[in-house]
């Protein structure tokens, strides 16, 4: 696939840390060409290096196809914008209600927006989609794009950083055994912030015990992803029952959580473990380019899955998992790991966007 044959696609929000993530996976994408960036209004009209190259977070260099690319004004130039892309990443930090209504703009615009922000979780008619899990939820863009009065427009979000990282170890076991509880203890990276060490220097041989709303997102947004596709959106499941807490802890990148669970049906320890390698969803059926080969991976080893070692498997779009064993308050526990800026952000963002390609809903050269 040449460059004139991909999708041409914008990021809004490009000098941000998700900002940053997607630049370089966009880099040799085999689907998608880079062709814009967007961000604030104070960025608009300076290069991409002038505007970022001082707080580049990124361990590689900033491409040099991106370097000289200018900024447009994110909010002020959504027509323009909208007229040269395929669809948006949108990955810029805003007042929730201001976000929601660029979100709405650029999809009545007749621009997809992809979004990795939390404004428009909790709409009814946008879907909030990890890949492997409930793909299905994308049925539910039509409605959205009913109201909007869009043809083409339409927003579809991400869930949660955190989750990710423990809801698809959880997702096959609740399909076999009936999910009734389950706790998440999470220990969330720096980097989930849009800071580093040299940015965040207090975090340094320190531990952050508030993360403000982050257990409310933990603890709901998994519902909305067990929900059904409904004629007034998607419905929330009512249960399984469950609770969190976050702590924001002195490592650069990967959310990793301690997973307590109780059953309908108690499972076999084995079964479980074997339930996790099988386990693959549809982008894993469809071999779409971001998709992990293993998507959950079990590490027998009882000092794994760790941080440093394990946050890259699958080029950090793999979720690890170890420590399986029985629980004397739950039926049991676990601990798993996933990488909050590929996997719960960018990375996520990006398999997303290959999915809704693939299915029909994001058009080339509209």
């Amino acid at each position: 696939m040449n460059s004139k044959q991909k999708w041409q696609v914008g990021i809004v929000g490009a000098t941000g840390m998700v900002g940053q993530r997607l630049i370089l996976l966009l880099k040799d994408h085999p689907w998608f060409q880079l062709s814009l960036l967007a961000a604030s209004g104070r960025s608009a009209g300076k290069t991409y290096r002038e505007a970022a190259g001082h707080r580049w977070f990124m361990d590689e260099p900033i491409p040099e196809t991106v370097k000289d690319m200018k900024l447009y004004d994110g909010e002020k130039d959504i027509k323009a914008i909208a007229g040269q892309v395929d669809f948006i990443f949108c990955a810029v930090e805003m007042d929730k209600k201001a976000l929601q209504a660029l979100e709405e703009a650029y999809a009545k615009a007749e621009c997809p927006v992809l979004s990795n922000n939390s404004a428009h979780r909790w709409t009814a008619d946008v879907p909030m989609i990890i890949p492997e899990l409930n793909p299905d939820h994308a049925q539910v863009i039509p409605q959205q794009q009913q109201r909007l009065g869009s043809v083409h427009g339409f927003i579809a979000v991400k869930s949660n950083c955190s989750l990710q990282s423990y809801l698809p170890a959880l997702w096959p076991l609740h399909e076999k055994f009936g999910l009734t509880k389950a706790l998440a203890c999470t220990y969330q990276a720096i980097s989930g912030a849009g800071k580093n060490f040299h940015t965040w220097p207090e975090m340094v041989d320190n531990i952050n015990p508030l993360i403000k709303g982050e257990e409310e997102k933990s603890e709901q947004e998994p519902l909305k992803i067990w929900g059904k596709v409904t004629p007034q959106g998607i419905l929330p499941a009512a249960g399984p029952s469950l609770t969190s807490q976050c702590l924001r802890v002195p490592v650069t990148d990967g959310h990793m959580a301690a997973v307590f669970a109780s059953f309908e049906k108690k499972p076999d320890i084995d079964e479980i473990k074997k339930i996790w390698s099988d386990f693959a969803g549809l982008p894993q059926q469809l071999k779409l380019p971001s998709a992990p080969q293993q998507f959950l991976y079990y590490f027998e080893e009882e000092d794994r899955p760790q941080t440093r070692l394990d946050r890259d498997r699958e080029k950090g779009m793999g979720v690890s998992i170890g420590r399986l064993r029985p629980d004397s308050q739950y039926d049991i526990k676990f601990v798993c790991l996933s990488h909050n800026t590929l996997r719960g952000a960018a990375g996520g963002n990006l398999l997303l966007a290959e999915l809704l390609c693939q299915q029909g809903y994001i058009r080339q050269n509209r």
